[in-house]
């Protein structure tokens, strides 16, 4: 099975951000990590493999050298998608249907929600004794639908509709005796009971399989691509490497698509916590923990827009990126991208040494574009970054697209980080 297949099972058997947490642990503990736990006293030895969990929706992995270190090599990506997430009390009874009332999570692009089959998965919070517990929880089956009005009731669609989420967008069930059924289904697929229930997360998410297609298969689509993408490629690459004098860290986090500002986000301690811990844990002094985040550097790794092929104009005319034309270094004068000259200097010479192709990615000046995790990460632990990526297609979209070779480049380049 080539790296490209790995992904596309992997980007299908997660999707929310707690099961894609829950896979790269799996895949962790295979390779031979430790998990580590937050309310427990660290012991790490020299040469060990670890990793830490929050929120089971984040996570932090890290290879120690086998002699002592004297910096941090991080690569930082996360895990959550824009999508609908289901309200606590989701279900609208009325009118011959039942319908779900959900609330859009990120920034998305809403109109391709409508007419797929959709499912339900997530987290749920469970009775267990005195005490609360976690079930991951996954309908796999096709459960719902967001229909479109037939153009005869909205004539006026096409020429630009402004769609209302509490209105438009709210998923079919069922018919007026599915009344109660979608949570005693949600019960069943976790194996408890409804009684035991005592809260959830839990997110709509596109059932289309992913594909591979194109002249030459040169392109690939499946939801989540942006970040899994790079996360997949992160801890790939992480579980590969074996480290140097340096210790090697992969943190997919959570909560990016609304601002990072969460205890599982970037603009948490989680980070800032796991290096001080490792460095206790090898024996450093405060003061030695600090230099060596000093000189540290972070590989941010959040997808770039590949150039649209109905609307160029829409991008820079010299900076602009390609999909299966190498990993693209993106930068931004107002610092939404933390790339500097010396940072993307820096990555552009490992990427020769991995012998994978370098893009640069910079906005057109009179259109802005996002921001991603790397800015907001420094602001708790400080050190030379870079913001890369991978060109794709319909960014925040629930189906996206990408180059089927450039998830090779992004693993040979993060390997060749880490080596």
């Amino acid at each position: 099975m080539d790296r490209l297949e790995q992904f596309l099972n992997f980007a299908e058997q997660s999707p929310t951000a707690f099961h894609a947490a829950s896979n790269f642990r799996a895949a962790l503990l295979k390779a031979g990590f430790t998990e580590l736990r937050e309310t427990d006293p660290w012991l790490v030895d020299a040469g060990g493999k670890y990793f830490v969990m929050r929120n089971d929706s984040a996570l932090i992995a890290f290879r120690v050298p086998g002699t002592g270190f004297s910096s941090f090599r991080i690569v930082a990506a996360h895990g959550d998608s824009p999508a609908f997430k289901l309200k606590e009390d989701f279900e609208d009874a009325g009118d011959h249907y039942v319908r779900l009332n959900v609330e859009k999570y990120g920034g998305m692009l809403m109109a391709p929600w409508l007419d797929r089959p959709l499912s339900v998965a997530g987290r749920l919070a469970v009775r267990e004794g005195d005490g609360v517990g976690v079930r991951l929880v996954n309908l796999d089956r096709d459960a719902v639908l967001i229909p479109n009005q037939p153009i005869h009731f909205n004539r006026e669609v096409n020429d630009g509709y402004k769609y209302d989420p509490q209105v438009d967008l709210l998923p079919l069930y069922g018919d007026e005796g599915a009344k109660g059924g979608l949570m005693a289904e949600i019960a069943e697929a976790a194996g408890v009971s409804r009684e035991e229930i005592l809260g959830h997360d839990l997110f709509l998410y596109n059932r289309e399989r992913a594909s591979v297609w194109g002249a030459g298969d040169a392109f690939f689509s499946c939801a989540r691509i942006d970040d899994l993408e790079c996360a997949w490629a992160g801890m790939t690459a992480l579980t590969e490497s074996t480290a140097w004098d340096t210790v090697s860290v992969c943190a997919v986090f959570d909560n990016e698509e609304v601002g990072s500002s969460t205890r599982q986000g970037a603009d948490s301690s989680f980070l800032y916590d796991t290096l001080t811990r490792i460095g206790f844990a090898l024996g450093a002094s405060d003061g030695e923990i600090r230099a060596a985040v000093a000189g540290s550097f972070m590989i941010s790794a959040d997808n770039a827009h590949a150039v649209h092929p109905n609307h160029p104009e829409k991008f820079d005319k010299q900076n602009r990126a390609y999909m299966n034309k190498g990993v693209v270094i993106k930068h931004n004068a107002n610092q939404k991208y933390t790339t500097d000259a010396v940072t993307s200097a820096k990555f552009a010479l490992l990427c020769e040494r991995a012998g994978v192709p370098v893009q640069h990615f910079v906005n057109r000046s009179d259109l802005p574009g996002g921001s991603t995790l790397g800015n907001i990460a420094n602001t708790h632990v400080s050190m030379e970054t870079v913001d890369i990526g991978l060109a794709q297609l319909a960014m925040h979209s629930l189906y996206e697209t990408a180059g089927t070779k450039d998830l090779e480049y992004l693993v040979r380049a993060l390997s060749e980080f880490w080596k």
